[in-house]
């Protein structure tokens, strides 16, 4: 098993950064990547980021790129994701995924998620 506990959310103004974590326990591989998705109120759940542990590829939405980064620190089992920029349209629940990612923007990749954050952006 795999457990996954996300933190940093929180109000921040449009414009504004914050810097979400995941921290991961339990049985992991280092071929696994890890995955950020959101979803806002009355949509579907989306991709946002993902890295590989090991080889540190990564994989943005285009609607973030150039304004968030995902990054890894394998000695502390965490994973980050910088938001820079923030939008009124990123206000969503924020949720960080464990999994084999053969795309690593597909949901169904990953079988372990944590609870959610809550980032909520004011404009």
């Amino acid at each position: 098993q795999v457990q996954l506990v996300e933190s940093g959310g929180g109000l921040v103004q449009a414009g504004g950064s914050l810097r979400l974590s995941c921290a991961v326990s339990g049985r992991t591989f280092s071929y696994y990547a890890m995955g950020w998705f959101r979803q806002a109120p009355g949509k579907e759940r989306e991709f946002v980021a993902a890295v590989k542990w090991s080889a540190g590829n990564t994989k943005y939405a285009d609607s973030v790129k150039g304004r968030f980064t995902i990054s890894r620190d394998n000695a502390k089992n965490t994973v980050y994701l910088q938001m820079n920029s923030l939008k009124s349209e990123d206000t969503a629940v924020y949720y960080c995924a464990s999994g084999w990612g053969v795309t690593m923007r597909r949901s169904d990749e990953y079988p372990y998620w944590g609870q959610g954050t809550q980032v909520t952006v004011s404009s």
